[in-house]
């Protein structure tokens, strides 16, 4: 069982965990059972409401480990205690269920993909009834149950229940519908979409985005995108790329861009295999192509989802119950807007569990949520769920690039005038691969006591560190009281480094992959033009953390390629 951010649960089961997402065991009905176990104690009305399950395409039909299959499992645990399940017929994109969980109204939702991670992995996601994913105290409470359940029922492994079972009902014709029709709250401009010039390219990764990214752009007016032959198909082995993963970028675009200089098309669209991400490159004028990163997309969709929220709210006090959201990783440009444009911003931690969880609090206390992203392109356009979605972002940015498009603009241009008006951000993210867990402690220990023990470094090279934060602890001298705003999260490492010149800069463990990450930004003020400055400056920053933080050299740690 796993979300976007390693919970503290994830980190006690990272070897199990990995074990069945890399096929090397289907027993997993411990997960199964202590899930049902749990939500049996949380819901007395369970055998009412029921949960619904997901999966992509990951792994062939006929595999023991196929998405599918473990589906299958997964409902026929459910249908055999009498608990009705609402089971996909067919794959869908992972945001398809978090939207179902809020449309049912049903006590949970649990989807089966490992998105955009290699071909042998597969994942157990779980969201609870509000439709975001489960965070604490759910977690330790789910593992509790499963710790508890660890011999097979019997019948559990009779996956013929989903075949006969009255219990068993499958909602894709009607959430697909219900969704195609709450995505035209997110168009602005259908008949400029109808009549746009503008063509896309989209390809799906050999995953399920083909037919929902199709129905998207119909349902705000365009003619579909023209999609990738040898990508739009599902396939489990990802035969065209060398990872499935448009984070990567242009390498892992190429028959993207081939095709859309064939079709004259200036945008490219890729939505990871699991379709909640989403990847965008334009061409520019002198032929080359722009692949944008996370944050720069988060740049542009912040800007439009406010500039057509504006339009049709002109007056300026229904602002203060405006809301924006990122993780604390990813670009602070949505807070510049908000600082200039008077509605209000807020961060969290990394992974869209804790950004959903948030956009629930902030619904209920009556408040409007009209964007949230996270830098490895998750974008949450509205609040049709809690969760990050591809399907939705390719039709909004398909909608902007018309609409700058009509007005003589393009991505890029608009993003320079973004940065103009709020001040340039000027964002780098990168990884190392590192597959031992006790190389990672050790990194995260020295840097806790660098010099003397309990001592955090206050030089990386020459640049001067001004704050730590350390949310693993929960310490952070930029606070009075020297804690962490942000929620400690004691089963993950993260530690984020404020340095005198106005860097900032973040060294974390990925939550589903054996990578460290690191995230580094320069915040310029309005006005403020010397962008080869602010870019060497980064540069030299990264150099030195990288250097004398990471040690990839002495650590082993395998750089990205």
């Amino acid at each position: 069982m796993y979300s976007d951010n390693k919970s503290e649960m994830g980190m006690v089961h990272w070897d199990v965990r990995r074990l069945w997402m890399c096929g090397a065991s289907c027993k997993s009905e411990w997960e199964r059972q202590g899930l049902l176990k749990y939500l049996e104690k949380c819901f007395s009305d369970l055998k009412q409401r029921g949960v619904v399950i997901g999966y992509d395409t990951r792994g062939q039909e006929t595999s023991k480990c196929s998405s599918m299959r473990l589906a299958q499992l997964t409902a026929a645990v459910f249908l055999g205690m009498d608990i009705p399940v609402y089971l996909f017929s067919t794959y869908v994109p992972t945001p398809f269920v978090p939207y179902a969980v809020r449309q049912l109204h049903v006590a949970a939702g649990v989807m089966i993909t490992a998105s955009h991670n290699p071909k042998q992995d597969n994942g157990y996601k779980v969201y609870w009834q509000n439709g975001a994913q489960i965070g604490a105290p759910h977690d330790k409470k789910i593992l509790h149950c499963i710790v508890e359940n660890l011999e097979p029922w019997q019948n559990s492994w009779n996956e013929n229940l989903c075949d006969v079972s009255p219990l068993r009902q499958d909602p894709r014709n009607e959430i697909f519908a219900l969704y195609m029709e709450d995505l035209k709250k997110l168009c602005f401009h259908r008949e400029l979409n109808r009549k746009t010039a503008l063509k896309f390219v989209h390809t799906s990764f050999h995953g399920v985005g083909h037919e929902y990214v199709q129905a998207a752009f119909k349902s705000f007016g365009f003619a579909p995108p023209i999609p990738v032959p040898e990508q739009k198909d599902p396939d489990p082995e990802f035969s065209t790329v060398k990872c499935p993963n448009p984070e990567e970028g242009e390498c892992v675009l190429v028959l993207a861009i081939k095709l859309a200089e064939k079709e004259g098309a200036r945008v490219v669209l890729a939505t990871d295999p699991d379709a909640d991400r989403l990847a965008v490159a334009e061409e520019q004028e002198d032929g080359r192509w722009k692949v944008f990163s996370g944050n720069e997309l988060g740049a542009l969709l912040g800007w439009w989802m406010f500039n057509c929220w504006r339009t049709e709210h002109p007056d300026p006090t229904d602002v203060k119950n405006v809301y924006m959201l990122a993780t604390t990783v990813s670009s602070k440009i949505l807070q510049a807007l908000a600082i200039n444009e008077g509605f209000h911003f807020e961060e969290t931690l990394p992974g869209f569990k804790w950004i959903g969880n948030r956009i629930d609090e902030l619904l209920q206390s009556g408040k409007e949520v009209l964007f949230a992203f996270e830098e490895s392109i998750g974008f949450m356009c509205g609040t049709l769920m809690f969760d990050k979605d591809g399907v939705s972002a390719s039709a909004v940015v398909a909608e902007m690039a018309a609409y700058l498009e009509s007005r003589g603009l393009t991505l890029v241009k608009q993003l320079n005038n973004i940065y103009r008006t709020y001040g340039y951000h000027i964002t780098r993210t990168s990884y190392f691969k590192c597959y031992d867990p006790a190389t990672i402690k050790r990194i995260f220990d020295r840097l806790r006591n660098y010099e003397r023990e309990h001592q955090y470094p206050c030089l990386c090279g020459s640049f001067e560190i001004l704050y730590v934060r350390d949310v693993t602890l929960g310490f952070d001298n930029s606070q009075p009281n020297k804690k962490s705003v942000l929620p400690v999260t004691r089963g993950s490492q993260m530690i984020t480094f404020t340095f005198l010149n106005g860097c900032v800069a973040t060294l974390r463990v990925s939550g589903t992959e054996p990578k460290v990450k690191y995230y580094a930004e320069f915040c310029a003020p309005r006005g403020y033009r010397d962008t080869a400055y602010l870019e060497e400056e980064l540069n030299k920053l990264i150099d030195a953390l990288v250097k004398n933080f990471l040690e990839p050299e002495k650590n082993g740690l395998i750089p990205r390629i």
